[in-house]
């Protein structure tokens, strides 16, 4: 990389200062710390609002990166392998060059890690968006870093009229990136990215398919919000993307050719019920769903059922199975097909099960009893009285969806049963969470090898300070708990994030706080979020100038 020379560039430079060599935990080799110097100006940019630069780029380079000040003198920490420290360099500097003027880009790198789109100079504006808003948003969704740059080497040449797009990431999330861009090129210019587009479909193990789709196909394919798109894409697991009228699906074999399956059976639920035979399927589960009950699943115009289908990512119809099986219309049953990943599917029958449950008691918990599985994967259950059901359900279900973010857990009630779905270790943190909470009924929560896990912090809290930090009848730690929830930024593919609850344990002069979460390695760091937020608010009770002496 390189920038034109510029007065700013003597306050924008950096110094490498060390590489230490790696901790005893690291499994890699190469694995090593760099520390740079940079100027106060350069360090407020990198950081960025809220931190949220420094953990973009940790989290497309991989590295980990830890920004402080000694002496005066700002300093950037890069701890990981020698390829995630050279690309974190490579993205520093791409950004603090930003700052002072046009980014120049070197292509004869050999980190795998770069696409670029011509964008039409028309349209630069439509896509970076109001204050950059929709790059930001972009960067978000697919876990990459963007910006219009200046290129020397074999990519310098430039198309007239146009500029060229640098997007840094892995394979797939460029390629979505990329897919995302050429789409809000061809809203703003009819015809630029698809005039020479035919359907296609890739050899490759990895590559894109294509497809053209007539206008009402395309306004039926895109659905509500794009609440379609994104659910033949999380389903299939391929990415999905229109552009114009051309539909392209992105990944390897087997996931375009799921995304093509979905796109033609939605299609065809158009014209009637669709019979496909799900036996030797391995990413389709069936539930027998009663007569009378298919309107309440459904909702009114699929609502209920679009809303089911949106929360885990799964494609769900009826099917036409009376030909296969005549009896079923005896015995009043309707079998609804749901198609995507296990975990997905497994959330969305046990939602379909709550629903019937509700509609018809005792349709699906007829005969049920405690039981722990012994398989990895697979499901426990947990009988609840009513007293016990109300506490854990909170109000619209916010106490359950804690419950399952906390232990990476499926958690769902179907009438008095609650079902837990998972790994086993999710299994059991669930089970473990889930007691603690209805132990707070009656009295405090001890946790004794709270100094011992891995998903547990303990905050001290002064006594005069309990009023001020828990809030009336607990009212501040739950807006905690929903806020930093908010506030973390996960990767794709990874499982939510949430704090189960903050169990108080009184030891006399001081009130040890409880902080759970399932700790997860990525640059959120929901327990730390929780414990500055704790800590601030008992400095501010005591009027302390720090924490220093918490």
């Amino acid at each position: 990389y390189s920038r034109s020379p510029s007065p700013a560039n003597t306050e924008s430079s950096f110094d490498r200062l060390s590489i230490q060599k790696r901790p005893q935990n690291s499994n890699s080799d190469d694995w090593g710390t760099e520390s740079l110097n940079v100027s106060d100006s350069d360090a407020a940019f990198i950081l960025g609002k809220g931190g949220r630069t420094k953990e973009k780029i940790g989290r497309v380079s991989g590295a980990k990166l830890d920004m402080s000040e000694r002496g005066g003198q700002s300093r950037l920490e890069i701890h990981g392998t020698a390829l995630q420290r050279r690309k974190t360099m490579k993205y520093v500097k791409c950004v603090m060059a930003q700052r002072v003027g046009p980014v120049h880009v070197d292509d004869d790198d050999e980190d795998d890690d770069l696409t670029t789109v011509q964008v039409p100079v028309e349209c630069i504006g439509f896509v970076t968006g109001k204050q950059g808003n929709f790059l930001r948003t972009m960067e978000d969704e697919w876990g990459v870093i963007m910006f219009f740059a200046e290129f020397k080497g074999p990519r310098q040449e430039r198309a007239g009229g146009t500029e060229k797009l640098a997007i840094f990431g892995q394979r797939r999330g460029r390629r979505g990136a990329e897919l995302k861009v050429l789409s809000a090129v061809e809203q703003k210019i009819p015809g630029y990215c698809t005039k020479h587009m035919r359907d296609t479909t890739c050899d490759e193990d990895y590559g894109t398919d294509m497809k053209w789709l007539k206008d009402d196909e395309l306004s039926y394919a895109l659905g509500k919000k794009g609440m379609t798109r994104r659910k033949l894409a999380r389903a299939s697991g391929c990415i999905v993307e229109y552009v114009g009228n051309v539909v392209h699906m992105s990944g390897n074999r087997r996931q375009r050719h799921r995304a093509r399956e979905y796109l033609g059976w939605l299609f065809e639920q158009l014209e009637g019920p669709v019979h496909v035979n799900t036996d030797k399927r391995s990413d389709a589960s069936v539930v027998d769903v009663p007569t009378a009950c298919v309107g309440y699943v459904t909702g009114n115009r699929r609502e209920t059922l679009g809303k089911m289908e949106e929360e885990w990512g799964v494609l769900m119809f009826f099917l036409d199975s009376y030909k296969e099986d005549p009896d079923r219309h005896r015995r009043q049953l309707e079998r609804l097909a749901i198609f995507g990943p296990e975990r997905n599917r497994r959330g969305a029958e046990l939602k379909v099960m709550s629903a019937v449950e509700a509609k018809e008691p005792g349709c699906f918990t007829q005969g049920v009893r405690e039981k722990t599985s012994s398989k990895n994967w697979g499901t426990d259950t947990m009988l609840l009285n009513d007293t016990e059901l109300a506490y854990a359900l909170g109000r619209d279900g916010t106490t359950r969806r804690k419950l399952a973010r906390a232990a990476g857990c499926i958690i769902e009630y179907v009438g008095h049963v609650a079902f837990l779905a998972g790994t086993r270790v999710e299994r059991e943190r669930a089970a473990q969470y889930m007691q603690w909470l209805l132990k707070q009924r009656s009295g405090g929560v001890s946790v004794r090898d709270a100094n011992s896990r891995d998903d547990v912090t303990v905050v001290h809290v002064p006594q005069n300070c309990m009023a001020t930090v828990a809030g009336n009848r607990g009212a501040t730690l739950r807006m905690v708990e929903e806020e930093t929830v908010d506030a973390v930024v996960l990767p794709e593919g990874a499982p939510l994030i949430g704090i189960v609850d903050m169990a108080v344990v009184d030891t006399g002069e001081v009130v040890d706080m409880v902080v759970v979460v399932v700790v997860v390695d990525m640059a959120g760091h929901p327990r730390r979020a929780v414990v500055l937020r704790l800590r601030t608010a008992v400095v501010n009770d005591l009027a302390l100038e720090d924490d220093t002496n918490l």
